[in-house]
């Protein structure tokens, strides 16, 4: 890779760090700088996964204070639930032939464009007080989400949060144990991709130096830039990205 592209790589995982900060998405810049750094489908999001965790450890980490047991399942149930489902999805990703993942992640980005967007604009506001959803639902659900956290992630703290809501957590805790749950689904998958021959250290490096500086930036920027702004742009990159992953398939 030349000095440019890496410095490109570098500005990405700036530009992801603060994005994740601020509204989340961060993926969606880093696998298509990836992507267009010469990494194949499969690698870039491998290494993506590997360079946003710092970030992910941090901003659990400082939200800890805030976590909290649902109503129907414990945050310890929550944990064993997530490591083990990162484990799978990262195992299954490995699996994937790269073509065949390639031909996924317009799917898969496109899925998590739309969940990003309902989340920011669709849900209706209620203060209605709902019946957590039952334990078994609860584990099913929890089980899923985190399985596809290990496998792709994107749009993976939106449905957290939804899924937490469903169990009777309030908004605030509820994204404080969305930020842990994150942290733990994302661990167990590393340990599987830091042993993948697709992992590519020179940009995970590059993209996580950039992450962590940008998450400082966010957080410095989050009181200054309308939140709806930024919500409008992570769908504009969404569908933009979308697009272009179904047109160079």
């Amino acid at each position: 890779m030349t000095a440019t592209t890496l410095g490109l790589l570098f500005i990405a995982g700036l530009w992801a760090g603060a994005q994740n900060a601020l509204a989340g998405g961060g993926s969606f810049i880093t696998i298509p700088a990836l992507m267009l750094a010469g990494l194949d489908a499969r690698s870039a999001n491998i290494t993506s996964s590997v360079a946003l965790y710092p970030g992910q450890v941090a901003t659990g980490y400082a939200g800890r204070r805030l976590i909290a047991d649902a109503e129907t399942l414990s945050f310890k149930m929550m944990c064993v639930l997530g490591a083990s489902g990162g484990l799978l999805g990262a195992l299954l990703l490995l699996w994937t032939p790269s073509n065949t993942f390639k031909s996924m992640l317009p799917w898969l980005i496109l899925f998590a464009t739309s969940l990003f967007a309902w989340s920011a604009f669709g849900r209706g506001s209620t203060k209605e007080k709902r019946k957590p959803a039952p334990t078994a639902v609860a584990v099913v659900l929890q089980s899923a989400i985190s399985i596809y956290g290990g496998y792709f992630g994107g749009g993976l703290g939106f449905m957290t949060v939804a899924s937490l809501g469903l169990m009777g957590l309030s908004a605030r805790p509820a994204s404080a144990t969305k930020n842990a749950l994150a942290a733990v689904i994302n661990t167990t998958s590393l340990l599987v991709f830091l042993f993948s021959p697709s992992l590519v250290w020179m940009p995970a490096l590059l993209l996580a130096a950039g992450a962590i500086l940008g998450g400082l930036l966010g957080a410095w920027l989050l009181r200054r830039v309308p939140e709806k702004l930024l919500r409008i742009l992570i769908v504009i990159i969404g569908i933009v990205l979308t697009i272009g992953l179904f047109v160079t398939r």
